[in-house]
């Protein structure tokens, strides 16, 4: 039984931002990855669940980074999931160095969704071929929700583009960590990293939605709301540190 799943690998230029160090959503691309791959591994990954029309969808997200590497240097990125809960499961990840040094570790809570009517799933088989791994250390609790932010609004018009959208033909959980960063603007990136990120996904984007970005920023606190008219599809926030 494959517990834990683990990938070493250099970090590459495509992977970085304007300042040479990992891009929030290289990270997450890097968190999606591992749990594919791991779960192919353990039986249920996409190609085993598409033949039952069935996907994953990230339903939270929460990372946590104490420091970012930099290009050309080496990662070591660990993932594991635990126990079910209701139609949840969550799953853990660890970034460390190539001394083995923590650089960061994240949260996920993961759900099965019907690709053919869009709604969710019990979690049925999938439950049953996943490893006991109550003996592992956590390193943080479940993903927490994004919390509202006082401050002035400033609102921007988003339309998914061909780089934005997935597989499941609506825009990758990745990418909203690149539209959160565009939203809080370059000269804000250029002064900050994200210590912490968010993000509650909570209706998906497909190709023909434009989406309305509302981002508040209150000293090193933010919050960016996607709406596609009325309705609220996903939101993130957390903390910025300083860059180094």
């Amino acid at each position: 039984m494959y517990k834990t799943y683990q990938e070493e690998f250099v970090l590459r230029t495509c992977d970085c931002d304007f300042t040479g160090a990992w891009r929030p959503s290289a990270i997450m691309q890097t968190m999606q990855e591992l749990s594919g791959t791991h779960s192919e591994l353990l039986g249920c990954g996409r190609n085993a669940l598409i033949q039952k029309n069935i996907v994953w969808v990230l339903s939270r997200c929460e990372i946590h980074m104490d420091k970012y590497p930099k290009m050309g240097e080496r990662i070591i990125a660990e993932t594991f999931p635990t126990a079910n809960r209701r139609w949840f499961f969550p799953r853990y990840y660890f970034f460390r160095d190539e001394r083995g040094e923590v650089l960061g570790y994240a949260a996920t809570l993961w759900a099965l969704l019907d690709i053919e009517n869009r709604r969710m799933l019990p979690p049925g088989d999938v439950a049953r071929v996943l490893p006991d791994n109550s003996d592992l250390p956590l390193p943080m609790g479940l993903p927490a929700t994004v919390d509202l932010v006082n401050g002035e609004e400033n609102v921007m018009r988003r339309v998914p583009t061909y780089f934005d959208l997935d597989v499941n033909n609506h825009v990758n959980n990745t990418r909203y960590a690149d539209w959160a960063c565009d939203a809080l603007g370059v000269d804000v990136m250029r002064k900050y990293c994200l210590e912490t990120l968010l993000v509650n996904y909570d209706a998906e984007v497909r190709p023909d939605q434009t989406i309305m970005l509302h981002t508040t920023l209150s000293g090193t606190q933010f919050r960016v709301a996607g709406f596609h008219e009325d309705k609220m599809h996903f939101e993130l926030g957390g903390k910025l540190r300083e860059r180094e």
